[in-house]
């Protein structure tokens, strides 16, 4: 039967120590130590050494908590930043030197990432609402950006800038056109590529086919006017503004035919003496229509009294 004494060498040994001595296990040391290096921060150095051994144990045993504690903290700020998207900071752990450092550099590197993030959210949901005065700042707390953080403000600045050029191009043709009646207006928006740029070439078509059929219908109506109508419109349209095409050209059509009858009926009654004659348009309704029974109502009145005459 094993004595007391036997009992407790056998149990100084177990721990990795004589407790009398205490000297150091380099095996239990190793031991810890590979686990710390696999990343396993739960391993420890055994609480009960004394002596030189136990301030050895100790101090390794508070590297590997601050290490844990510092590996907590940079996986919970992993969580919230990187994932839920919350501006945190990392928590003060109980430890100086290069772990407070360390924590501090994490947090200035959050606060250095969000910053210029909460800068672009601020001008792109300005311009969201349609408030293109706003840009983003080039220096934060008077330090300025760099990197990418300065190429990626530069250009969401160009951007705006674009849009407000954009903007501010259309908006002058549209008044232009559309209100002061300047026709030929058409919106210079530099350096757009891309949709910007086929929204300006497609605003520039509209205003070009807007300007080009008002003149024709212009040019024709004014004509008509003047009392010329051999011209007709001949610009290329589509939609309303085809059907509005079609029936000023049938209009001059039909002034066209009721000119060409009065004056014939006119001709014939009153210079060549050839009684009897009326005038024939066909299609006319309305005041043409009324215009060419009074005119030929005229002439048979007129044929009626000089044959009456003459018998």
């Amino acid at each position: 039967m094993a004595t007391k004494a036997a009992v407790k060498t056998a149990t100084r040994h177990l721990n990795g120590v004589d407790r009398a001595g205490g000297e150091l296990d380099s095996k239990v040391v190793l031991r810890v130590l590979a686990a710390v290096q696999r990343g396993d921060f739960s391993a420890r150095m055994p609480s009960d050494w004394t002596g030189s051994a136990g301030k050895v144990a100790a101090a390794l045993n508070a590297v590997i908590e601050s290490n844990e504690r510092l590996e907590h903290e940079i996986r919970r700020l992993n969580r919230h930043v990187g994932k839920e998207g919350q501006v945190k900071r990392a928590g003060i752990i109980h430890s100086g030197g290069a772990w407070a450092s360390t924590l501090d550099a994490v947090n200035d590197l959050v606060e250095d990432l969000a910053r210029p993030n909460t800068e672009i959210a601020r001008v792109i949901s300005a311009v969201a609402n349609g408030d293109l005065s706003q840009t983003m700042a080039l220096e934060i707390d008077g330090r300025p950006l760099q990197g990418q953080f300065l190429s990626t403000a530069k250009t969401v600045n160009t951007m705006v800038g674009q849009l407000n050029a954009f903007a501010g191009e259309v908006t002058r043709v549209a008044r232009e056109v559309g209100t002061e009646g300047k026709l030929g207006g058409q919106a210079h928006v530099r350096g757009v590529g891309g949709v910007w740029k086929d929204l300006t070439d497609n605003v520039n078509l509209m205003a070009g086919n807007l300007t080009s059929q008002v003149r024709n219908i212009a040019e024709v109506t004014t004509a008509v006017q003047k009392g010329d109508l051999s011209k007709k419109i001949t610009v290329d349209v589509r939609g309303e503004i085809l059907e509005l095409k079609q029936t000023i050209n049938t209009m001059v059509d039909q002034l066209n035919a009721f000119a060409s009858e009065v004056t014939r009926v006119a001709r014939e009654v009153g210079t060549e003496g050839k009684l009897g004659g009326q005038a024939d348009v066909r299609g006319v309704g309305g005041i043409w229509k009324d215009l060419t029974e009074n005119v030929n109502l005229m002439a048979g009145n007129l044929t009626s009294q000089v044959r009456n005459i003459a018998e």
